[in-house]
C-alpha cells in the first residue's frame, strides 16, 4: 500500500484539527480500504486514504477472498490505521450485500404508525427466518410519475392503479451478522459510529442527482454485485457468483502456476494479451462473459417490467481496474460504461487528481460510508 499520501495529507491538515474527521470502513472479502474526511467550509476534504489485503492474514495469497474471524478482522482494521496515519475515531463500517436481503415491497397507502405495524407482518412473505432473528429496516420511496403504462379495459391505466400504492424499500440483515460487525467496531476500538449496507454507500459515493436508471456493478473478488438505481434509489439488486478471484483461479490452472503468479498476470495483461499472453486474456474472458450475460439477463428484465430503458453501467470494486475492462465490459453489454470517480465528490491536492482517479473505483464503500457520516456529524 502507498502510504505517501497519509504522510502528506497530516502535515497538510494539521492545522484543521479542531474540526471533525470521520473514516469510512469498507470490509470486503480480500481487501480492507479506509477513507477518512473531515469537513472544512461546508465541503468533504480527503485527509487519507489506504487499502490492505486481507488474504495474508488467512494464510492466504493477496486478492483471495477470505472469511476472517473478528479478531483478525480487528487487527487488520489497527494495522491499516497505521500505514494510512488514520486518526479518526467517528467511524461507518460496511456491510456486504449478500448477507442481507432487501426488496421493496407494495403497499398501500396508509399512515406512518399503521405502516409501522404492517411491513413486519407483510416483510414474513419476503424473510425466509423468523422476524424476531434479523434487524428489519424500511424506506418509503418516493414517486415519480415519469413512465406511461398501457390502458386497462375500463380507461384506467396502470399507472392511476399505483398511485393508491406506495414503494417501501425493506432491508433484513441477521442479527449474528450485526453482532459481528459490531463486535468488529469494539475490538477495533472505534467510536461513534454506524453500520451499512455496502450497496447504499457505493451508490451515494457513485451517482449525483441522475434521474434516468443506471447500473451499478461492482467486481469483487468472490463476487460481482449488481444494483439498478434510478433516482438515487436502489430498484433492483442481484449476485452474481463470480469474481475476480475465479478470474485469478482460472489462469493458475490454465498456466500450471502458482495463486500469487496468476495474480500478478491478471493484474499486468488483464484483457489485453497478445502473443503467448493471449491465453491470460481468453481465460479472463470467459469468466466476465458469464458475468456480463448475467448482467444483460436482469438489465432486460428491468427494462421489460418497467417499460423503462437502461443506457449507462458504472462499473466499481477492485476488480473494474483490470485492464481492458471498459472496452470488454461496453461490447457485451451495448450500453455506455463509466468507471466510477468516487474522489470527485472531495476535496484533495490537484497533483493527486490522475491518482485518485485511477483508484476510485476501489473506494466507492468507503467514501460513500465517510460521506454519510461527515453530513451526520453537521
Amino acid at each position: 500500500m502507498e502510504n505517501f499520501l497519509g504522510k502528506f495529507l497530516k502535515e497538510k491538515f494539521d492545522l484543521m484539527q479542531t474540526e471533525p474527521n470521520v473514516v469510512g470502513i469498507d470490509i470486503g472479502s480480500s481487501f480492507l480500504k479506509v477513507v477518512q474526511l473531515k469537513k472544512k467550509k461546508g465541503k468533504a476534504v480527503l485527509e487519507t486514504y489506504g487499502e490492505l489485503a486481507l488474504g495474508p492474514y488467512a494464510g492466504l495469497a493477496v486478492g483471495q477472498a477470505t472469511n476472517l474471524s473478528v479478531e483478525k478482522i480487528s487487527t487488520a482494521i489497527k494495522d491499516l490505521f497505521r500505514e494510512a496515519n488514520v486518526t479518526a475515531q467517528s467511524s461507518a463500517v460496511s456491510i456486504p450485500l449478500g448477507a442481507s436481503l432487501l426488496s421493496i415491497m407494495e403497499m398501500p397507502i396508509m399512515d406512518s404508525k399503521q405502516l409501522a405495524r404492517m411491513i413486519p407482518i407483510e416483510a414474513r412473505k419476503y424473510i425466509p427466518v423468523p422476524i424476531s432473528e434479523v434487524v428489519l429496516d424500511w424506506w418509503v420511496v418516493p414517486k415519480h410519475y415519469d413512465s406511461v403504462e398501457d390502458s386497462s379495459a375500463d380507461g384506467s391505466t396502470k399507472e392511476d392503479e399505483r398511485k393508491k400504492r406506495i414503494d417501501v424499500l425493506v432491508v433484513a440483515i441477521h442479527n449474528e451478522t450485526v453482532d459481528k460487525y459490531r463486535s468488529i467496531i469494539q475490538e477495533s476500538g472505534l467510536k461513534n459510529n454506524f453500520l451499512e449496507l455496502e450497496v447504499f454507500s457505493m451508490a451515494r459515493a457513485t451517482f449525483g442527482n441522475n434521474t434516468a436508471p443506471m447500473i451499478l456493478l461492482d467486481f469483487g473478488a468472490g463476487t460481482t454485485k449488481l444494483a439498478i438505481v434510478e433516482y438515487g434509489i436502489i430498484r433492483n439488486q442481484h449476485i452474481i457468483n463470480r469474481g475476480s478471484q475465479d478470474i485469478t483461479i482460472s489462469i493458475s490452472k490454465s498456466l500450471g502456476v502458482s495463486i500469487e503468479k496468476a495474480e500478478h498476470l491478471k493484474r499486468d495483461i488483464g484483457l489485453t494479451g497478445t502473443g503467448t499472453d493471449a491465453n491470460i486474456s481468453k481465460t479472463a474472458s470467459l469468466i466476465l462473459e458469464h458475468i456480463f450475460s448475467e448482467t444483460n439477463r436482469v438489465l432486460l428484465n428491468y427494462q421489460r417490467k418497467y417499460n423503462k430503458t437502461i443506457k449507462n453501467v458504472v462499473l466499481t470494486g477492485g476488480g473494474a481496474l483490470l485492464k481492458g475492462l471498459h472496452d470488454f465490459a461496453g461490447s457485451n453489454l451495448e450500453i455506455e460504461v463509466l468507471f466510477a470517480d468516487p474522489f470527485s465528490k472531495v476535496e484533495a491536492p490537484a497533483f493527486l487528481e490522475p491518482l485518485l482517479k485511477d483508484a476510485g473505483p476501489e473506494f466507492a464503500v468507503a467514501i460513500g460510508l465517510a460521506l454519510r457520516k461527515l453530513q451526520e456529524l453537521g
